[in-house]
């Protein structure tokens, strides 16, 4: 089973090669890894050519922000089923590619996801939040949960049902992405009660108070435009009572 990994990178020389190298370290041996750069201007092309020996495809140009990225490799994916691993994070061990092929051998089975760690900066081995996520039940996205991103696998045919990633979105476009497959298509999935990702602190949902109250805004008004009934107050007290065991537990 061919695994499409979609990377997508703007000027993170520091973190891309950890990156490069979780994915080139796995075990399973059908990967296409695709990187979309956005024209980085510091050293990340150099990075990026230094540790291209699993890298299937390379596309270098400018775009308009993460989600127009996502969809470029979206376009270039030829695997039967797809993944995105953001610039700043690592797969937590050689086997996760082999653990996700294993559950996709469910031909019926249109999704996985597993468990995530945030992480500081300048040190991977220090976790700061545990994102551990749940088997699926219909209307959790629309209370604003969603599995962890960078842990979810999807087969090829979801996108074709579904679509890609709303553009006119800046924060939450995956978020928006998951409501639409989850509830509106009801895809199938499997919670896979592994870490399989180690998230650095800092990206552009969660870099800064002003970044994360526009984020959750803008989910707020997405989500009523795909059906979403809860008033302003309900849906942010649900949403950010559902988040609070994360920062709390560290095992």
């Amino acid at each position: 089973m061919k695994v499409s990994i979609i990377t997508v990178v703007f000027n993170a020389e520091h973190t891309i090669g950890d990156a490069l190298r979780s994915v080139a370290s796995q075990t399973h041996s059908d990967i296409e890894h695709i990187v979309v750069d956005g024209a980085s201007s510091d050293g990340t092309l150099r990075v990026i050519q230094a540790n291209s020996g699993r890298v299937a495809k390379l596309v270098s140009e400018p775009d308009e922000g993460i989600y127009d990225a996502m969809n470029k490799g979206l376009k270039l994916a030829t695997g039967e089923v797809v993944g995105l691993l953001n610039a700043d994070d690592i797969l937590q061990d050689e086997s996760i590619i082999s653990q996700v092929v294993a559950a996709h051998a469910d031909l019926e089975l249109d999704a996985c996801y597993a468990d995530l760690v945030y992480v500081k900066q300048n040190d991977l081995a220090q976790v700061t939040r545990f994102w551990r996520s749940r088997d699926y039940r219909k209307g959790l996205c629309f209370n604003g949960w969603m599995p962890a991103h960078p842990t979810l696998y999807l087969k090829r045919r979801v996108y074709d049902r579904v679509g890609n990633f709303n553009t006119d979105l800046r924060y939450q476009a995956d978020l928006e992405f998951c409501v639409r497959a989850f509830e509106l298509h009801s895809i199938t999935s499997r919670y896979i009660p592994k870490l399989w990702v180690r998230m650095r602190l800092g990206g552009v949902t969660n870099n800064s108070i002003e970044s994360m109250v526009k984020g959750n805004w803008e989910s707020y008004l997405a989500l009523r435009k795909l059906g979403l009934k809860k008033d302003p107050i309900s849906y942010f007290l649900i949403k950010f009572g559902s988040k609070l065991p994360s920062f709390l537990r560290r095992n």
